[in-house]
């Protein structure tokens, strides 16, 4: 359906919207038009600088007053020739091109932008009603388009704990126990590996998921990491928001830690784990089937990560830091 005429409370609403200074964007967001609607509606009114909702008004009345002939009612023929094509269920583009190439001995310059148009206006742009039967989806007007601010969609983690609220402890890097959760996928997306940093002493463990990262899964392959770590260090976990998590209150109860979420779009909020991903991927490699990967492959590869020296530790190594920590816990 064609986008309906700007009507005079929204024009008042442009013009204040101007006085206010918005930009054209927050105006259309406002009135629920696509941006362009509105800087085409001002552009042609004058500018910002004259634009005034009664003249615009009167514009828009004189321009609609006048009938507009189509190049359908100018040329028989061209309509002739769309309309055979159109029932013979060729596409608007199909035709605008073959038109272009004069494919069927008729050559003429026509968008099929034209032709949509026309077909649309169910026998009001020189061609005939019904036509629409013949097009891909037989839709009888287009489908509205709003324009504005996006529905929020809804979260497959139901209620839960934003990074804000997540102890500044943890942020700090003052004791060990805080950790950053993520997933590493595998080939077509068929196989993972769960990823499990502690922040402060960059300790790494790993655990598979070979059917795949289903919050099932996911739940299950955390719980058996966190059955690693000693009760007094499972302290909190950072994870994305990614639906792998969407048993994430469960976790919290099995496993007695608190789970809280990062922003969305926001990897910078858990850098331990997206730097330790990297390291991860020299054993790696991308693209791989990560269900060939047995238990024993994975500690490999922990032990390998664990004891590099890290400049962030003075020089200690994960492994170090991490067991400096389990032995004061008792």
């Amino acid at each position: 359906m064609p986008a309906q005429p700007l009507s005079a409370p929204e024009r008042e609403e442009i013009r204040a919207g101007i006085e206010r200074c918005e930009t054209d964007s927050v105006i259309a967001g406002r009135l629920g038009r696509h941006r362009a609607t509105i800087n085409a509606e001002i552009n042609r009114n004058g500018g910002r600088a004259r634009y005034t909702a009664t003249a615009a008004q009167t514009r828009a009345d004189s321009s609609r007053a006048r009938p507009k002939a189509t190049r359908f009612d100018a040329d028989p023929v061209l309509a002739a020739h769309v309309t055979e094509r159109l029932e013979a269920k060729d596409s608007p583009m199909t035709i605008s091109i073959e038109l272009a190439r004069g494919t069927h001995g008729l050559v003429a310059s026509l968008s099929h932008e034209c032709i949509y148009q026309a077909i649309y206006a169910h026998g009001r742009r020189g061609l005939r009603a019904g036509l629409h039967e013949g097009l891909h989806r037989r839709r009888r007007c287009r489908k509205h388009r709003v324009f504005g601010p996006p529905a929020p969609k809804k979260s497959p983690l139901g209620l839960f704990n934003p990074i804000s609220l997540r102890p500044s402890v943890a942020l700090e890097r003052g004791e060990v126990g805080h950790l950053e959760g993520d997933l590493i996928i595998g080939a077509a997306n068929a196989s993972a590996l769960v990823t499990l940093f502690d922040r402060a002493s960059r300790y790494l463990w790993l655990a598979d998921l070979p059917d795949g990262y289903h919050a099932d899964g996911t739940l299950a392959a955390v719980c058996e990491i966190l059955d690693r770590i000693p009760e007094q260090l499972r302290r909190t976990l950072t994870w994305d928001q990614g639906r792998e998590m969407a048993r994430h209150h469960d976790l919290a109860a099995l496993c007695g830690i608190d789970v809280f979420f990062a922003d969305a779009h926001s990897p910078w909020q858990r850098p331990t784990n997206e730097n330790g991903n990297g390291l991860i991927r020299r054993y790696v490699g991308k693209g791989t089937n990560l269900a060939v990967y047995q238990p024993e492959h994975l500690r490999a590869i922990e032990t390998r990560i664990n004891t590099i020296p890290r400049r962030s530790l003075d020089w200690d190594t994960a492994t170090d830091r991490y067991h400096a920590a389990v032995a004061m816990t008792g």
